[in-house]
Formats: C-alpha cells, sequence, structure tokens
C-alpha cells in the first residue's frame, strides 16, 4: 500500500491528497521528450500543467512538503474547510475549461497521454467535489485508517517526509503544529454537522479512534514523536536556539497539540460514539450508496458496479483456491484446504522471531530481487530503499506492510514498512511476496521512476491513482515466478495467500458496503479461504470498513495489467520484449486503466508496423 495518499479521511478518499517527492520541480516545466518539437499547442499545455501544479500546492501544503518543496513548509493546510472545498474546485473548473481550449490532435505523443490523464484526474474531481458527496464526506473527516491523527506524528517525528535540518525547519514544524490543532477542532464541528445531517461514523472506526488517541495521550512528553527532533539536533543549531527550541516543543505538546488531542477523544467518546452507526457499511448510512458507487468508479478508474465486481471476485477466489489445493497435495499435507490454512497459521515454524530478524530477512530477499531485476527491466529507479518496521505507536491498526516514497534527488529514500504487531499472526511464507509489492519492483519501482522522470508534468510524476499505483504493485509479486521465487511450495503458498487477499478484497468490501455483511461476515470468509491469521483479517476488514473501495483497486488495476501483457504477447509473438512492456507502462507515470490501455495499444501498432 503507498501510504503518502493516506493522511485525511474522507477528503482523502475522494480527492486522493497527497502524492509526493521533490523540491522546486513545481516551478520546472517538463523537460521535452527525446527526440519531439514542442509546438504552441505543447507549449500551452505545458504551461496550463505549470499554472495547475502551482494552485494545488497551494492549496495542499503538504503535498509540496512531500515533494521537498520548502514554500510553503510552515503551513500544514486545512483540508476539510468550506475554503479549501471552494478553492480546489474552481481550481478543478478552470483546469478543464483551459485544457479544452487546447488542440489534442496537435501535441506530440507524450503529450497526447498527459492531456487524457489530466482530463480524467478533473473530471473525476470534479465529480467527487459536487456539493452532494461533499456533503456526506466532509462530515465524516477521521477514523483510524484515514486522519490526521495517525499522519501528523510520524510528519513531525523527525522520521517521516519533513525536514529537520535547519533551523527554519523547526520553525515551520512548530508553524504546522498550530493547523494541525485547527484540524482536530474543525474535524469535531464537521463530526456535529453530520450528527445534525445523520450521517455518521461506525461504532467500530469510532471506537478504534479513541484507542488510537488514549495511545497518544498516554505517551509521556520524551516519548512523544511531537518531541523527538529536539532530541537530536543538527550540529549547526546554536545552542541557545536548542534550549529555546526545546522549551517550545514541549509547550507545544503540553499546551497546545496533547489539549486538542484530549478534545477530540473526549468528544467522540461523549457525545460521538453514543450516536455512531452500527451498521459497518456505506449501505447503512444516508447518502452511502452514491458516495460508494462514486468510489468504485474512481478508485478502479473504469465504469464498473459492485455487483460486477462482487462477481469477479467470487471467480478468482475459487480459481486461486484450486491452486491452493495443488500446493497442499505438493507438500503432502493430509487434510482439507481448510486444515492447511490452520496448519499454516498456527505452526511455529512459518512465523517470525523478532522484528530484527524480520527486517535481516527483507533485506536478504531484497537482495536475490536486486539480482533478478535485469531479465526484466532495462530502467531502474536511481533511489535507494529502506526496511523498517512500523513505529510501535501505530503498528497495531496497520496493514502488513506500506511504501513511503522518497525523494527523486536521492537525499530521501524510500521507505518499506513492515509490521512486527502480534509475530504469531505474521506468515513467513509471505515475506517474499509483501517485499515485491511494496518493495521492488512494486512501489519502490512505479514511484521512483514516475518522479525521476523531468519529462513528466509534475501533476503526473507525483500524483497518480490507486488502481495503477496498487494494480502495479500487485502485477509485480507475479514477477516472483520469472524470478524463480516461488519454486519453494511454501513460498508460492505464500504468494497465492496474498493473492488471494486481493481477490477477496472484491468480495468482502463489495460485500460490506453494498450486501450489508457485517464485520464479523467479512472476517470469517477471510479464513475460510486464506491462512490469514485473525489478527491480520480483522485488522485488513476494519480497513475495508475505514477505507470503501480503496481494497478494490489492487486487483481491477492488477488484472487489467496482465490482460494488456496477453494482447501485447498474441499481437506480437517473438518481437514482444517484456522489458519494452514494463517501460511501456512505468514510464508516463500512473496512467488510469483507459489511458494505459489506449498507449499499449498504440504501442502494439507501432511495434506491429516497424
Amino acid at each position: 500500500m503507498f501510504r503518502a495518499q493516506r493522511f485525511t479521511r474522507s477528503l482523502s478518499l475522494l480527492l486522493a491528497a497527497t502524492a509526493s517527492a521533490t523540491p522546486l520541480l513545481a516551478q520546472t516545466p517538463a523537460a521535452q521528450p527525446a527526440g519531439q518539437t514542442a509546438s504552441s499547442e505543447d507549449q500551452r499545455l505545458t504551461a496550463l500543467f505549470a499554472r495547475a501544479n502551482e494552485a494545488t500546492l497551494a492549496n495542499n501544503p503538504l503535498d509540496a512538503l512531500f515533494r521537498g518543496d520548502m514554500r510553503h513548509a510552515d503551513r500544514m493546510g486545512d483540508y476539510i474547510s468550506d475554503a479549501y472545498f471552494a478553492t480546489e474546485r474552481k481550481i478543478a473548473q478552470d483546469n478543464l475549461a483551459a485544457l479544452h481550449a487546447i488542440n489534442r490532435d496537435r501535441l506530440n505523443a507524450q503529450n497526447k497521454i498527459a492531456y487524457d490523464v489530466f482530463e480524467w484526474e478533473v473530471q473525476d474531481k470534479l465529480t467527487k467535489l459536487s456539493p452532494p458527496l461533499v456533503n456526506i464526506s466532509a462530515v465524516i473527516p477521521i477514523n483510524h485508517f484515514t486522519g490526521l491523527h495517525t499522519f501528523y506524528p510520524t510528519l513531525s517525528s523527525g522520521k517521516g517526509a519533513a525536514p529537520f535540518k535547519t533551523l527554519a525547519d523547526y520553525e515551520n514544524n512548530l508553524k504546522r503544529h498550530k493547523d494541525y490543532v485547527r484540524y482536530l477542532d474543525r474535524a469535531i464541528g464537521r463530526f456535529r454537522q453530520g450528527m445534525a445531517s445523520g450521517v455518521v461514523e461506525t461504532k467500530l472506526t469510532i471506537g478504534n479512534t479513541i484507542s488510537q488517541l488514549d495511545a497518544l495521550l498516554a505517551q509521556p512528553v520524551d516519548e512523544s514523536p511531537f518531541y523527538q527532533p529536539v532530541k537530536d539536533f543538527p550540529e549547526d543549531i546554536a545552542p541557545a536556539d536548542r534550549q529555546r527550541l526545546t522549551k517550545a516543543y514541549r509547550d507545544a505538546l503540553i499546551n497546545e497539540i496533547n489539549p486538542a488531542q484530549k478534545r477530540l477523544r473526549d468528544f467522540l467518546k461523549a457525545d460521538y460514539l453514543p450516536v455512531a452507526r452500527e451498521g459497518v457499511g456505506l449501505s447503512a448510512m444516508k447518502g452511502g450508496a452514491e458516495l460508494y458507487a462514486a468510489l468504485v468508479k474512481s478508485m478502479t478508474t473504469l465504469p464498473l458496479t459492485p455487483d460486477y465486481i462482487h462477481n469477479l471476485g467470487l471467480s478468482e477466489v475459487a480459481r486461486i483456491r484450486s491452486e491452493m489445493e495443488q500446493v497442499r497435495d505438493e507438500v503432502g499435507f493430509k487434510g482439507t484446504l481448510g486444515a492447511f490454512f490452520t496448519h499454516l497459521r498456527e505452526a511455529p515454524e512459518f512465523h517470525p522471531k523478532s522484528r530484527e530478524w524480520m527486517t535481516e530477512e527483507f533485506y536478504r530477499i531484497g537482495k536475490i530481487v536486486d539480482e533478478k531485476v535485469p531479465s526484466q527491466f532495462s530502467t531502474l529507479p536511481k533511489a535507494k530503499l529502506e526496511i523498517r518496521p512500523y513505529p510501535e505507536f501505530r503498528e497495531k491498526f496497520e496493514a502488513g506492510g506500506s511504501y513511503e516514497n522518497g525523494t527523486p534527488d536521492g537525499t530521501r529514500p524510500g521507505v518499506f514498512y513492515f509490521n512486527a504487531y502480534d509475530l504469531p499472526s505474521r506468515s513467513i511464507p509471505g515475506m517474499t511476496t509483501l517485499y515485491l509489492h511494496e518493495g521492488a519492483p512494486g512501489h519502490h519501482f512505479q514511484i521512483s521512476l514516475a518522479q525521476e522522470n523531468a519529462s513528466l508534468p509534475d501533476f503526473i510524476r507525483f500524483g497518480g491513482n490507486t488502481a495503477y499505483v496498487e494494480g502495479w504493485a500487485l502485477y509485480a509479486e507475479t514477477l516472483g515466478y520469472d524470478f524463480g521465487l516461488f519454486k519453494d511450495p511454501y513460498q508460492r503458498m505464500g504468494h497465492l495467500d496474498d493473492e488471494m487477499l486481493r481477490a477477496m478484497r472484491l468480495v468482502v468490501d463489495t460485500g460490506i458496503h453494498s450486501k450489508g455483511w457485517t464485520r464479523d461476515q467479512a472476517i470469517a470468509y477471510m479464513l475460510d479461504n486464506s491462512s490469514m491469521g485473525k489478527t491480520d483479517a480483522t485488522a485488513e476488514v476494519e480497513r475495508y470498513i475505514a477505507m470503501p473501495a480503496q481494497a478494490l483497486s489492487y486487483k481491477i488495476g492488477a488484472l487489467t495489467i496482465q490482460r494488456l501483457k496477453k494482447k501485447a504477447q498474441a499481437a506480437l509473438g517473438d518481437r514482444f520484449d517484456v522489458k519494452a512492456f514494463h517501460d511501456q507502462v512505468l514510464m508516463t507515470g500512473a496512467l488510469p486503466m483507459s489511458v494505459l490501455e489506449r498507449k499499449i495499444d498504440d504501442w502494439i501498432a507501432h511495434a506491429k508496423a516497424r
């Protein structure tokens, strides 16, 4: 899972908020692709992208911060105010009008793709910024899986995207704290609006959110993530400034941040939890069916219905179960597939010993993958990849792993986070596949290669859609076969288990949000069809409850990429080059599925004509 798109609640679901990346590239026009001449229409398009990018960064300062662009670093932003929504809507309307004034037929090949991506993204954003959908999404601003209360502490700790290298960095962080406090108080106001309109979150998600806030409030000042930057000053920060900043950081935590977090916790516990809804699906919420339909189309980038996706998931689950049964027979296990799942779930040899052991094992897997990658890829990212366990204060509610991008200039590496909470629930057979997805050649390749391609406009370099980003990462898991990593039947079983997870998501997400499934019903379905531990299955289901439709994008995107690969192989035969195919998929950034298909079709036609 690509973590940088997760920092706010409903709005991030609707607007896919933060991208992530580098310094002052926002002001730099994209380089002209080699061999292509810029027409007046190309120049107009480049100018539009630059204006749009500047407007977006000014209204979304955390986007800029993730890019290493420090011009707006003294602000966190106000992502749930009426003014914010109005500004985003005006930017999108102006962008679409300016785009349609440009003649697409006169653009060069790369800019035609950029035109199509920009058009799709702006139209998608305008749909989601429509007042009926904003009125629903804005009043459920926070839950346990998406919300600034989980994102912002890490950002402020010195371990996230925000740098702490200069005196200005430390001062900017203090200024962002004030925006964070305002955001938490505004969230209470938004929750109250929802209580009045009948649009409320679930008891489950709010209960989890209260637990997270309790954990933050229970931390001693010296152990709080908000206090960590002043425990490790750069050498060139003067002693007087160190003393002043240490006091300021302590005061901000004690007198501003913790009181705001306590106000939110107390409100949720005393006022909101009693009126939160029992039903966990959006279909149980006023306006939920309309919101879910919009999220399905946005997350998959395709005009699919919940019923279609649910049935597709059932067919994929059946196919993967058949392959799992073959592995069970290969290892000589005597018993049902369910018994085999239980064996994999409970036998000590299938579970890691410690978070330190997991770190070393992931680095070992990474070294093997590095040796295999050149057989499938001609273009590799320059950015380094680090591997870390989640910080303990947030690991309980996190997925099994996630990726946080670095910067294209290499000053901040990409980070693959893995979850070491409840080690008996973690699976050794699943580690290879998790690395392929979150690390290389999954998120790290796709995100880094886009960021490092200066010929792309910034909204593509640093943006994207979930179907492509997660679809690529899931497709990357299947390359373990080409790398020879699944010859061991248990590693292959780990891969099938992860593939099953993405297939089950199609069934469970739609089951929860359009068919009235309960939390326990969804957990039972996942345990019946995989070797997941109950801790993992519970975290997954609660994630789908908290982030409707996001989990659908993985399998839909991967199936699309796999289908396009088969189409190219069938059309080109011996002339098919897998390295060239991967370049075509990766080197123009994250594309909506319809735009990607058009691009691959054009590539096939050119390849056949040569």
